[in-house]
Parts: structure tokens; sequence; C-alpha cells
């Protein structure tokens, strides 16, 4: 089974006052260190999303060499428009699912993303990590449910998938930062001190 992991990173973190992809955490950016930590045995590829600022996120970023970036020029349409970027690229390479891990969750431990890839390649359409009542990231899609993300209204996105289709949904373990988005500066403080856990 080939899985393709895609980190979606194209939107202009309003809220932040900027890329997130560009925050930096451990030393390194968001988008450098959902790169790493989506490298996992039983993931073939990663790419990563861009359309905000495309040209200073690609520079300033410092993905790891084997991340490939693709320009999303339609990002303000919503995350449904790089996640099916993302699923085209996949479909090209003739992966058969898919990663889609937001960028905003960049300390979603490898454990996580690991039970994510085995309950892909045990056979789930849709195989997503949950830490106590919370859906997180990464979310992993196999080839059967594509139709349905591509057919998803933009503003639902894949949450419509999981909604519509429960009986194609594994839940695993995950870990506490699966569940820990960054929105707001105050966020960001919060974590880079270590004031407050997820």
């Amino acid at each position: 089974m080939e899985i393709v992991a895609v980190v979606l990173a194209a939107g202009a973190g309003r809220r932040m006052g900027g890329p997130k992809a560009l925050l930096r955490v451990g030393g390194e950016s968001f988008l450098a260190r959902a790169g790493r930590v989506l490298a996992r045995p039983g993931v073939a590829f990663t790419l990563a999303v861009i359309g905000h600022q495309a040209e200073r996120v690609a520079a300033e970023a410092a993905a790891p060499e084997p991340v490939a970036l693709l320009v999303n020029g339609g990002y303000e349409a919503g995350m449904l428009s790089s996640i099916l970027l993302g699923l085209d690229a996949a479909e090209a390479r003739g992966a058969d699912a898919v990663l889609l891990h937001p960028v905003d969750h960049p300390l979603v431990a490898p454990e996580t993303v690991d039970r994510v890839v085995a309950a892909l390649r045990e056979g789930a359409v849709v195989a997503v990590p949950t830490h106590g009542p919370r859906r997180g990231h990464p979310g992993g899609f196999a080839r059967a449910s594509w139709a349905a993300l591509r057919a998803a209204p933009p503003e639902r996105g894949a949450r419509a998938v999981l909604a519509e289709h429960p009986e194609w949904v594994v839940h695993v373990p995950g870990d506490p930062f699966c569940v820990a988005g960054i929105e707001t500066p105050a966020d960001y403080e919060r974590w880079i001190e270590g004031a407050v856990s997820p």
C-alpha cells in the first residue's frame, strides 16, 4: 500500500497574523516539523500544499528535502481546495491512501501517525486518531473515500465524509497533541512556553 502524507499549509493564518507554516517550535518551522513527523515507515511520500505568501513560505520554512511543495492558487476557497490538490497529486502517483494533516498541529506524536498508517494497511477506509472525546490529526483516507471527499461541501470538507459515512471510520488512540491546534497568538505563547498542556 502506498500512502502519501499531505500537509495542509495554504491558509493565510489571519488570526495568527501570518502563515502558520512559518511559526517555529523547537528550532524548526511548523511546516518542517510536520514534514519530519509524517516521515514514518509506511509513508511513501510527503507533500505540502502552500498558498498564502507561497514564495515566502517556500523560502523560509526549510521543509525537509523529501517534502514536495504544491502551490494552491485558490487557497482562499478553503481547506478542501488544498485537500483536493493533494488528492490529485497522490492519485497521479498511484497512491492507495492519503494522510491529511493541518500544519497547525505540529506536535503530534510519531506513534499516532503509526497507528493511523497501521489502520489503513489493515483495511480501514478512514482512520482517525482520537484523544478523549475529540477527533484529531492526521486523518487517513483510503482511495475508496476519495470520491466522497471530492463531493464534500467546501465549508465542511473532510468532516462531511466522517459524518456521512460513520461505517467507514476506524478510531485509533491518539496522543494529546493530535487534537490541539494552534489558532491564535495566545495559543502559540502558551505552547512554546510550555505553560499549558493540551
